[in-house]
């Protein structure tokens, strides 16, 4: 494969999964058959193997449908490294986490997800940390 078609790929690829982040439904090509993903939270983790397995499990811990609002997207050697902010509302108000996600490829199609997540921050949390703490580059 050359630069530009990678480069190409992993564009596509990270736009599916920005579009899978913000709608819970994972588009066509975007993961393998047999894809695993190991999910590591601040206090817990999860893993799923097998699309379906990695849909459900994105739907259970973020069942509302939400916006991607930044990211920045790193081509590697096998994959991609994407990081994003995250923002979604359900009945509980509105919600907020970061996420850094290292994705091998093969055959065009993610195989290998690791997801590195800070929680999810309700208002109450991001205002606190507004008053607590002083960020150079929001």
């Amino acid at each position: 494969m050359t630069t530009g078609t990678r480069t190409r790929t992993v564009e596509v690829l990270a736009d599916a999964l920005v579009e899978f982040l913000e709608t819970g439904s994972a588009p066509d090509g975007l993961f393998t058959a047999d894809a695993f993903c190991d999910l590591s939270l601040p206090q817990w983790r999860l893993q799923a193997i097998g699309r379906d397995e990695l849909v459900a499990m994105r739907r259970q811990s973020h069942p509302a449908t939400g916006t991607v609002p930044r990211r920045r997207l790193d081509a590697t050697a096998t994959g991609f490294v994407l990081e994003v902010e995250e923002r979604w509302q359900d009945a509980d108000g509105d919600w907020y986490c970061r996420e850094l996600f290292r994705a091998d490829v093969r055959d065009g199609a993610v195989a290998q997800l690791s997801v590195y997540c800070t929680g999810d921050w309700d208002a109450a949390r991001r205002e606190r940390h507004a008053r607590e703490v002083r960020l150079p580059r929001p």
